[in-house]
């Protein structure tokens, strides 16, 4: 029988919370037979969304938490001075191992200041970034790091390559993943210091598949499955992605509605439209791993959608069971 894989989900996280992380917990248990999730938050609100549901009572339990991080609080403030919060709380249900992983909707900054100081590096690791899967023609390439560190140097984009490889190929399946550095130009003398220090760096790394500068308008063709870059500028890619697919959807619609002839045309190709347009959702991907810690910690969007939710958590029975981190650890050190 597979092992057990122990989920604490930050259930007062998020926009829509608790609603959405208690749908998404009951939706995943009922997908994932290796799976027990633990919903941290304020108990009566909690257990108050759960009855609304039918579901294996011994796959979920809840874990009380009286207090709530907020998205505009200082985070090291807020860690430090909000113990019985439910980020802390499950943050440190993974550093005592109660539990394998852990999945946010809420304060990124609490999240990774919390996966630091709490959950902890792995040796040997120097910066952990956050890595989304992002989607492009060819399927999904990783962007790491979008968020975690804003001024990362060029030896810690080398090894963010090469969590990046161990995680596209343990998850997602690839056999020797490219990896494209984020650069204004394709040249190798172009780029601002960091990206011309690291260049050499990761063209001499002999453990990762380097094919050289990556442009941000290549990146949606898929021309890289692992796109390094520190995260200043990987958190702006994310962005100009998400907004430009939102702005792309409503010029869509308008379009398709704005006379009799283009309403016949939607209705006609709805079906095929949905199922391609589907391919673009970043909700099924659910959300960043912050990877090279000691434990899981997965960061979804404070808008996420129950199923985001979902599939952050299913994603950390994945990621566990292929033991990602005492993967990365070995990558690290050779």
């Amino acid at each position: 029988m597979a092992e057990i894989v122990r989920v604490a989900v930050d259930a007062m996280g998020g926009d829509n919370a608790p609603y959405v992380t208690v749908k998404g917990a009951v939706d995943a248990i009922k997908e994932s037979d290796n799976l027990k999730v633990f919903l941290v938050g304020q108990k009566a609100k909690v257990e108050a969304e759960l009855s609304k549901y039918q579901f294996d009572s011994n796959k979920i339990e809840v874990v009380d938490a009286t207090e709530v991080i907020e998205m505009a609080e200082p985070p090291v403030m807020a860690i430090r001075k909000k113990k019985d919060s439910s980020i802390v709380k499950a943050m440190y249900m993974v550093n005592h191992g109660e539990a394998d992983a852990y999945v946010s909707a809420g304060s990124t900054g609490a999240t990774l200041v919390g996966g630091q100081v709490i959950v902890g590096r792995l040796k040997g690791v120097d910066r952990a970034p956050l890595a989304p899967l992002i989607p492009t023609e060819k399927g999904s390439s990783l962007l790491i790091d979008c968020g975690a560190n804003v001024d990362a140097r060029a030896n810690h984009l080398v090894q963010f390559a090469k969590m990046g490889t161990v995680y596209m190929e343990n998850i997602m399946g690839i056999k020797n993943p490219t990896v494209g550095i984020v650069n204004i130009g394709a040249e190798e003398e172009k780029g601002n210091a960091l990206v011309k220090e690291t260049f050499p760096l990761l063209k001499n790394c002999p453990d990762i598949n380097f094919i050289g500068s990556i442009e941000a308008r290549d990146i949606p063709a898929g021309y890289a499955d692992i796109i390094v870059c520190e995260a200043f500028t990987g958190n702006v890619i994310l962005k100009m992605y998400e907004g430009v697919a939102k702005s792309l959807m409503h010029v869509i619609k308008k379009s398709l509605l704005s006379s009799f002839k283009t309403k016949i045309g939607a209705l006609l190709i709805k079906k095929d439209l949905k199922k391609t347009l589907s391919n673009y959702s970043m909700d099924q991907y659910g959300g960043a791993p912050m990877l090279g810690l000691k434990g899981l910690v997965v960061k979804t969007h404070g808008s996420a959608s129950d199923i985001e939710v979902k599939n952050s958590i299913l994603q950390c029975v994945t990621f566990t069971e292929q033991r990602i981190s005492e993967k990365i650890s070995a990558k690290i050190s050779e």
